[in-house]
């Protein structure tokens, strides 16, 4: 995703009168840009930056979701529809079968010493934005179970 498509998006949303949407796509456009900026590549910011940016802010959305109490409807649904515009700007992330067989084919000779913190350590920097952490830890669990 590039900072361009977002701005695109935000205006085509302006011009729908869709409120939510901007400014769920707004915040977005303004979290990529304070992260640019605090990284000193203003102008032209790198789509990974971009993606990781998004994924950080579904996060976020998502705890404030969990948290959310129950009788706060209007809270709730506000979250639930940036939540949702938030997804459609999200990476794919790669599936459980596609981390194992990454993992299997590039890792080979780290998996085969079964500790654990010594693959994750590894696996992490190259898999980082490409697949939920979660289920890279499930990955590795069960392969060195093996």
């Amino acid at each position: 995703m590039t900072l361009e498509t977002l701005q695109k998006d935000m205006i085509a949303a302006m011009k729908a009168k869709d409120k939510a949407r901007k400014d769920s796509i707004a915040s977005l456009v303004s979290a990529v840009k304070k992260v640019g900026i605090d990284n000193g590549c203003r102008d032209n910011i790198p789509e990974d930056m971009v993606n990781q940016v998004i994924l950080k802010e579904i996060k976020s959305v998502k705890e404030q979701l969990d948290t959310c109490p129950p009788e706060r409807t209007d809270l709730s649904e506000q979250y639930q529809a940036r939540y949702a515009v938030f997804q459609e700007y999200a990476p794919a992330m790669m599936s459980e079968a596609e981390v194992e067989a990454f993992l299997t084919e590039k890792f080979a000779e780290v998996l085969a010493t079964k500790n654990k913190g010594q693959i994750m350590k590894a696996v992490m920097p190259e898999l980082k934005g490409k697949a939920d952490g979660k289920v890279i830890n499930q990955v590795v669990a069960r392969l060195c179970q093996i």
